[in-house]
């Protein structure tokens, strides 16, 4: 766990620094900013193995950082959010968050989806040596053993999350899983939010791997059942 880095990107001094004693006493190694220029700064230097990030932020808001950040790097993105309404939170979704989580919150809670958004990390970049290390469907490629996607040959920028969705969509190609069975198999257990997690995921996949992605056919919907990668 101790290789294990966190930034947390928080202006309020007193949730940063209750933040930051909690996970170091978990045994993170944790760096810290408390505006956007200065989280960007320190994502870019420190190369993080998770962020935590807040949206209402001095400068550049989170969800600018997170956009900025997402088309340079893989790092899972826990964003927090004041706000009870899911707003802020399918927008953070849809820049490329993996997770959310509303103020005020459990630290235990938080501790624990840290914990379980490194463990799929980890699972993800070091899968079983059984597992097939190379999926083709079309032009797609599924690196599992690399944790890397490509589409005729052009490498496609997706975050840990959207690579998971596609790796496990790919690994099943032609069986067709509602919203609940990729909440569990993608997201875990664990996850708390809902299934409108999958329908904010599935659109960017689609955005990135799809010709035209308003009438997609590799990630295509089953009316009222949910989703499936054609073979």
């Amino acid at each position: 766990m101790a290789d294990n880095k966190v930034l947390i990107v928080e202006d309020d001094t007193n949730l940063l620094e209750t933040l930051k004693y909690n996970l170091r006493k978990e045994g993170y190694d944790v760096v810290t900013a408390s505006d956007g220029e200065q989280a960007i700064e320190v994502a870019r230097r420190e190369k993080p193995d998770l962020l935590i990030l807040d949206i209402m932020l001095p400068r550049i808001s989170g969800f600018e950082v997170c956009r900025i950040l997402r088309k340079e790097m893989t790092v899972p993105i826990l964003m927090l959010t004041a706000k009870a309404d899911e707003t802020d939170k399918i927008v953070g979704l849809e820049i490329g968050a993996d997770d959310y989580m509303t103020k005020p919150f459990s630290m235990r809670e938080l501790i624990a989806r840290v914990r379980a958004m490194l463990r799929r990390s980890k699972i993800a970049e070091a899968p079983p040596a059984s597992e097939q290390a190379l999926l083709k469907i079309g032009n797609l490629e599924v690196d599992i053993a690399r944790h890397r996607a490509s589409l005729s040959g052009e490498a496609l920028e997706l975050s840990p999350k959207e690579f998971d969705l596609l790796a496990f969509l790919a690994k099943n190609k032609g069986l067709v899983f509602n919203r609940e069975q990729l909440l569990e198999k993608v997201w875990g257990y664990d996850y708390a939010g809902n299934s409108r997690t999958v329908d904010v995921h599935v659109r960017w996949l689609r955005q990135k791997i799809e010709v035209d992605p308003g009438r997609p056919r590799l990630l295509v919907t089953v009316r009222g059942t949910g989703y499936k990668l054609e073979g």
